[in-house]
Protein backbone atom coordinates (compact mmCIF):
# COMPACT_ATOMS: atom_id res chain seq x y z
CA UNK A 1 0.00 0.00 0.00
CA UNK A 2 1.36 3.48 -0.80
CA UNK A 3 2.56 5.89 1.87
CA UNK A 4 -0.06 8.53 2.62
CA UNK A 5 0.63 12.09 3.78
CA UNK A 6 -2.06 14.27 5.34
CA UNK A 7 -2.61 17.55 3.53
CA UNK A 8 -3.10 20.00 6.37
CA UNK A 9 -4.56 22.67 4.12
CA UNK A 10 -7.64 20.52 3.50
CA UNK A 11 -7.93 17.89 6.25
CA UNK A 12 -9.12 18.69 9.79
CA UNK A 13 -10.77 21.98 8.71
CA UNK A 14 -12.43 22.37 12.11
CA UNK A 15 -9.00 22.98 13.69
CA UNK A 16 -6.53 25.84 13.39
CA UNK A 17 -3.62 25.14 11.06
CA UNK A 18 -1.09 24.58 13.82
CA UNK A 19 -3.43 22.22 15.68
CA UNK A 20 -3.76 20.00 12.62
CA UNK A 21 -0.26 18.53 13.11
CA UNK A 22 -1.31 16.78 16.32
CA UNK A 23 -4.51 15.60 14.65
CA UNK A 24 -2.54 14.09 11.77
CA UNK A 25 -0.28 12.19 14.16
CA UNK A 26 -3.27 10.99 16.19
CA UNK A 27 -4.86 9.77 12.93
CA UNK A 28 -1.79 7.64 12.22
CA UNK A 29 -0.01 9.75 9.61
CA UNK A 30 3.79 9.82 9.58
CA UNK A 31 4.02 12.66 7.05
CA UNK A 32 2.22 15.85 6.14
CA UNK A 33 2.06 18.33 3.31
CA UNK A 34 0.31 21.65 2.93
CA UNK A 35 -0.19 24.29 0.29
CA UNK A 36 1.30 27.41 1.89
CA UNK A 37 3.19 27.86 5.17
CA UNK A 38 3.77 31.60 4.84
CA UNK A 39 1.15 32.81 7.32
CA UNK A 40 3.21 31.16 10.07
CA UNK A 41 6.76 31.68 11.20
CA UNK A 42 8.85 28.69 10.05
CA UNK A 43 9.98 27.89 13.58
CA UNK A 44 6.36 27.44 14.66
CA UNK A 45 5.87 24.77 12.02
CA UNK A 46 9.27 23.19 12.66
CA UNK A 47 8.33 22.86 16.31
CA UNK A 48 5.12 21.03 15.47
CA UNK A 49 6.92 18.68 13.09
CA UNK A 50 9.49 17.82 15.76
CA UNK A 51 6.94 17.51 18.58
CA UNK A 52 4.76 15.07 16.67
CA UNK A 53 7.55 13.29 14.78
CA UNK A 54 6.15 14.18 11.37
CA UNK A 55 7.97 14.48 8.06
CA UNK A 56 7.07 17.39 5.82
CA UNK A 57 7.08 16.14 2.22
CA UNK A 58 5.79 19.09 0.18
CA UNK A 59 4.65 22.68 0.07
CA UNK A 60 4.14 25.27 -2.66
CA UNK A 61 5.92 28.42 -3.68
CA UNK A 62 3.95 31.54 -2.74
CA UNK A 63 1.10 31.88 -5.22
CA UNK A 64 0.40 35.62 -5.09
CA UNK A 65 -2.87 37.03 -3.82
CA UNK A 66 -5.02 33.91 -3.43
CA UNK A 67 -8.10 35.82 -2.30
CA UNK A 68 -7.89 37.96 -5.44
CA UNK A 69 -7.75 34.89 -7.64
CA UNK A 70 -4.01 34.34 -8.10
CA UNK A 71 -3.01 30.73 -8.56
CA UNK A 72 0.70 31.25 -9.00
CA UNK A 73 2.61 33.73 -11.14
CA UNK A 74 5.23 31.70 -13.01
CA UNK A 75 3.74 32.32 -16.46
CA UNK A 76 3.20 36.06 -15.98
CA UNK A 77 5.87 38.16 -17.76
CA UNK A 78 4.91 41.20 -15.68
CA UNK A 79 5.79 39.49 -12.39
CA UNK A 80 9.20 37.91 -12.98
CA UNK A 81 10.82 39.83 -10.13
CA UNK A 82 8.00 38.89 -7.78
CA UNK A 83 8.34 35.27 -8.85
CA UNK A 84 12.07 35.26 -8.16
CA UNK A 85 11.43 36.72 -4.71
CA UNK A 86 8.86 33.97 -4.09
CA UNK A 87 11.48 31.32 -4.86
CA UNK A 88 13.80 32.80 -2.26
CA UNK A 89 11.03 32.87 0.34
CA UNK A 90 10.08 29.25 -0.38
CA UNK A 91 13.72 28.23 0.01
CA UNK A 92 13.98 30.05 3.34
CA UNK A 93 11.06 27.96 4.62
CA UNK A 94 12.37 24.76 3.03
CA UNK A 95 15.70 25.19 4.79
CA UNK A 96 13.98 25.61 8.17
CA UNK A 97 11.44 22.81 7.63
CA UNK A 98 13.63 20.20 5.93
CA UNK A 99 11.34 19.73 2.93
CA UNK A 100 12.96 18.32 -0.21
CA UNK A 101 10.22 18.95 -2.78
CA UNK A 102 8.58 22.25 -3.68
CA UNK A 103 5.69 22.79 -6.08
CA UNK A 104 5.58 25.77 -8.41
CA UNK A 105 2.07 26.77 -9.49
CA UNK A 106 2.06 27.98 -13.08
CA UNK A 107 -0.66 30.59 -12.67
CA UNK A 108 -3.35 31.80 -15.02
CA UNK A 109 -2.52 33.26 -18.41
CA UNK A 110 -2.71 37.03 -17.87
CA UNK A 111 -5.10 39.12 -19.97
CA UNK A 112 -3.63 40.37 -23.24
CA UNK A 113 -0.55 38.13 -22.92
CA UNK A 114 -0.11 35.75 -25.88
CA UNK A 115 0.11 32.11 -24.87
CA UNK A 116 3.55 31.86 -26.52
CA UNK A 117 4.88 34.63 -24.28
CA UNK A 118 3.36 33.02 -21.19
CA UNK A 119 5.04 29.75 -22.19
CA UNK A 120 8.45 31.38 -22.65
CA UNK A 121 8.12 33.15 -19.30
CA UNK A 122 7.12 29.94 -17.55
CA UNK A 123 10.06 28.00 -18.96
CA UNK A 124 12.53 30.74 -18.04
CA UNK A 125 11.13 30.97 -14.52
CA UNK A 126 11.27 27.20 -14.06
CA UNK A 127 14.91 27.16 -15.16
CA UNK A 128 15.67 29.92 -12.66
CA UNK A 129 13.83 28.13 -9.86
CA UNK A 130 15.33 24.72 -10.65
CA UNK A 131 18.82 26.22 -10.48
CA UNK A 132 18.15 27.82 -7.11
CA UNK A 133 16.59 24.65 -5.70
CA UNK A 134 19.42 22.48 -6.95
CA UNK A 135 21.82 24.44 -4.75
CA UNK A 136 19.93 23.05 -1.76
CA UNK A 137 19.34 19.57 -3.24
CA UNK A 138 15.59 20.16 -3.60
CA UNK A 139 13.34 18.87 -6.38
CA UNK A 140 11.07 21.28 -8.24
CA UNK A 141 7.62 19.95 -9.13
CA UNK A 142 5.00 21.14 -11.61
CA UNK A 143 1.39 19.97 -11.58
CA UNK A 144 -1.27 20.11 -14.30
CA UNK A 145 -4.46 21.57 -12.81
CA UNK A 146 -7.84 21.27 -14.47
CA UNK A 147 -9.22 24.42 -16.05
CA UNK A 148 -12.78 23.67 -15.00
CA UNK A 149 -11.93 24.43 -11.39
CA UNK A 150 -9.34 27.09 -12.33
CA UNK A 151 -10.33 28.70 -15.65
CA UNK A 152 -7.37 30.14 -17.50
CA UNK A 153 -4.76 28.05 -15.70
CA UNK A 154 -1.70 27.68 -17.91
CA UNK A 155 -0.60 24.09 -17.21
CA UNK A 156 -3.51 21.72 -17.71
CA UNK A 157 -2.27 18.49 -19.31
CA UNK A 158 0.26 15.73 -18.81
CA UNK A 159 1.70 15.98 -22.34
CA UNK A 160 2.17 19.71 -21.89
CA UNK A 161 3.98 19.06 -18.61
CA UNK A 162 6.21 16.42 -20.21
CA UNK A 163 7.17 18.79 -23.01
CA UNK A 164 7.95 21.62 -20.60
CA UNK A 165 10.10 19.41 -18.39
CA UNK A 166 12.04 18.31 -21.47
CA UNK A 167 12.40 21.89 -22.71
CA UNK A 168 13.69 23.15 -19.37
CA UNK A 169 16.41 20.50 -19.28
CA UNK A 170 16.76 20.64 -15.49
CA UNK A 171 17.61 17.34 -13.81
CA UNK A 172 15.69 18.27 -10.64
CA UNK A 173 12.41 19.20 -12.37
CA UNK A 174 9.68 16.56 -12.07
CA UNK A 175 5.94 15.97 -12.25
CA UNK A 176 3.40 16.16 -9.45
CA UNK A 177 0.56 13.84 -10.50
CA UNK A 178 -2.75 14.86 -8.97
CA UNK A 179 -5.22 12.07 -9.63
CA UNK A 180 -8.22 14.36 -9.16
CA UNK A 181 -7.05 16.89 -11.74
CA UNK A 182 -5.93 14.22 -14.20
CA UNK A 183 -9.29 12.46 -14.01
CA UNK A 184 -11.11 15.71 -14.71
CA UNK A 185 -8.88 16.66 -17.65
CA UNK A 186 -7.80 13.38 -19.23
CA UNK A 187 -9.03 10.20 -17.56
CA UNK A 188 -7.17 6.99 -18.49
CA UNK A 189 -5.43 7.19 -15.13
CA UNK A 190 -3.76 3.79 -15.09
CA UNK A 191 -2.09 4.20 -18.46
CA UNK A 192 -1.04 7.75 -17.56
CA UNK A 193 0.60 6.54 -14.36
CA UNK A 194 2.42 3.81 -16.26
CA UNK A 195 3.67 6.20 -18.93
CA UNK A 196 4.59 9.07 -16.64
CA UNK A 197 6.10 7.15 -13.71
CA UNK A 198 9.73 8.07 -14.58
CA UNK A 199 8.80 11.75 -14.20
CA UNK A 200 6.55 11.45 -11.13
CA UNK A 201 7.97 12.40 -7.75
CA UNK A 202 4.72 13.09 -5.88
CA UNK A 203 1.10 11.96 -6.17
CA UNK A 204 -2.01 13.59 -4.72
CA UNK A 205 -5.54 12.26 -4.47
CA UNK A 206 -9.19 13.23 -4.20
CA UNK A 207 -12.26 11.62 -5.71
CA UNK A 208 -14.38 12.91 -8.59
CA UNK A 209 -16.85 14.59 -8.43
CA UNK A 210 -16.72 16.75 -5.33
CA UNK A 211 -13.00 16.48 -4.49
CA UNK A 212 -13.82 14.39 -1.43
CA UNK A 213 -12.19 11.29 0.07
CA UNK A 214 -11.62 8.06 -1.90
CA UNK A 215 -14.77 5.99 -2.19
CA UNK A 216 -17.12 8.95 -2.58
CA UNK A 217 -16.92 9.15 -6.36
CA UNK A 218 -16.07 7.43 -9.60
CA UNK A 219 -12.35 6.66 -9.25
CA UNK A 220 -11.34 3.06 -8.48
CA UNK A 221 -8.77 3.92 -5.84
CA UNK A 222 -8.05 0.37 -4.59
CA UNK A 223 -7.04 -0.52 -8.16
CA UNK A 224 -4.82 2.57 -8.49
CA UNK A 225 -3.14 1.97 -5.14
CA UNK A 226 -2.38 -1.60 -6.18
CA UNK A 227 -1.04 -0.32 -9.50
CA UNK A 228 1.27 2.16 -7.78
CA UNK A 229 2.67 -0.71 -5.73
CA UNK A 230 3.11 -2.86 -8.84
CA UNK A 231 4.88 -0.02 -10.64
CA UNK A 232 7.28 0.37 -7.74
CA UNK A 233 6.28 3.91 -6.83
CA UNK A 234 7.93 4.62 -3.50
CA UNK A 235 7.02 8.28 -3.05
CA UNK A 236 4.27 9.85 -0.99
CA UNK A 237 0.59 10.15 -1.85
CA UNK A 238 -0.82 13.38 -0.48
CA UNK A 239 -4.42 13.32 0.74
CA UNK A 240 -5.45 16.68 -0.69
CA UNK A 241 -9.20 16.34 -0.49
CA UNK A 242 -12.05 18.14 1.23
CA UNK A 243 -13.62 15.79 3.78
CA UNK A 244 -17.29 15.27 3.08
CA UNK A 245 -17.92 15.19 6.83
CA UNK A 246 -15.72 14.48 9.83
CA UNK A 247 -12.10 13.97 8.77
CA UNK A 248 -11.51 10.96 11.03
CA UNK A 249 -14.69 9.21 9.92
CA UNK A 250 -13.77 9.93 6.34
CA UNK A 251 -10.42 8.18 6.80
CA UNK A 252 -12.22 4.84 6.94
CA UNK A 253 -11.08 4.28 3.35
CA UNK A 254 -7.48 4.07 4.57
CA UNK A 255 -8.11 1.62 7.39
CA UNK A 256 -10.23 -0.51 5.07
CA UNK A 257 -7.30 -0.83 2.68
CA UNK A 258 -5.10 -2.02 5.53
CA UNK A 259 -7.53 -4.75 6.60
CA UNK A 260 -6.77 -8.38 5.65
CA UNK A 261 -10.06 -8.66 3.78
CA UNK A 262 -9.31 -5.59 1.67
CA UNK A 263 -5.80 -6.79 0.96
CA UNK A 264 -7.15 -10.14 -0.18
CA UNK A 265 -9.72 -8.43 -2.38
CA UNK A 266 -6.98 -6.50 -4.16
CA UNK A 267 -4.97 -9.61 -5.03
Amino acid sequence: MPKFAANLSTLFPELSFLDRFAAARDAGFDAVEFQFPYACEPEWIAGRLARYNLQLVLHNFPAGDWAAGDRGMACDPRRIGEFQDSVELALDYADELGVKRLHCMAGKIPPNVPRERAHATYVANLRFAAGKLKEQDIDLLIEPINDRDVPGYFLTGSRQAQAIIAECGADNLFLQFDIYHMQRMEGDLANSLRALLPLIRHVQLADVPGRHEPGTGEINYPYLFRLLDELGYDGWVGCEYNPRGDTLQGLAWRSALASPAAAAAQR
